[in-house]
């Protein structure tokens, strides 16, 4: 089989290549790691040499070229169906799909107002319209989950809909968007994983600084 190579862009602020690098790594899927870094507001030419989009994150293999970060979880699991990128049950491996594609096409207002940044320090900012209500929603699929399955993830065991939502845990804890006792304590959680303390390290080197207005 040939390598696995995700192409991902800079991990202090690239929550798209945040999702599916730390679902590959969390279960111990074998890929190889190229990162390109991007400018702040100009991306990096480079992209266009590695997806159709001409954006990150996107997975090479062999001949095949998957973007989109949902996608590239998605073509993993069927690669390794044992690795447990998705619940075994199906009501809850389709419930595991639906909340990881609402965290796909929605929460924008939450995504506008508070990009992933895992430098930046705890600081609360003006909320603009919206971005409660998906604070709201997050944390309501966050305790629905938690409670039928009993933790430590949103599914028992971590799986991509834990991915999908990594960036948010982000955001909610450097903006201080929630004092939810459930959602804090599933956030420590988080991270507190292996696969995050490992990409959240190599953001922290990182030397590219985009400032904050942009960021």
């Amino acid at each position: 089989m040939p390598d696995l190579v995700l192409h991902i862009g800079n991990k202090n602020y690239s929550s798209w290549s945040f999702r599916p690098w730390i679902a590959l790594e969390a279960a111990g899927i074998p890929f190889t790691e190229h990162l390109v870094p991007f400018d702040f507001p100009a991306g990096n030419p480079a992209f266009r040499d590695l997806s159709p989009t001409g954006r990150v994150p996107v997975l090479h293999h062999g001949d095949v070229r998957v973007w989109e970060s949902l996608a590239i979880i998605e073509y993993v699991a069927d690669l390794f169906p044992g690795a447990g990128l998705w619940p075994r049950d199906i009501a809850r491996r389709a419930t595991a799909r639906a909340i990881s594609m609402e965290m796909l096409s929605g929460f924008r207002a939450l995504r506008g107002a508070c990009p992933m940044n895992i430098r930046r320090p705890r600081r609360e900012i003006d909320l603009p319209d919206g971005v409660a209500d998906d604070v709201a929603r997050i944390t309501a699929i966050w305790r629905e989950a938690l409670a039928r399955s009993g933790g430590p993830f949103l599914f028992g065991a971590f799986s991509a809909a834990d991915a999908m939502y990594a960036p948010v845990v982000n955001r909610f804890e450097t903006y201080g968007l929630t004092a939810d006792e459930t959602a804090l304590a599933y956030m420590e959680r988080m991270k507190a994983h292996p696969a995050w303390r490992k990409w959240e390290a190599a953001a922290r080197a990182e030397p590219w600084i985009v400032p904050e207005d942009e960021a």
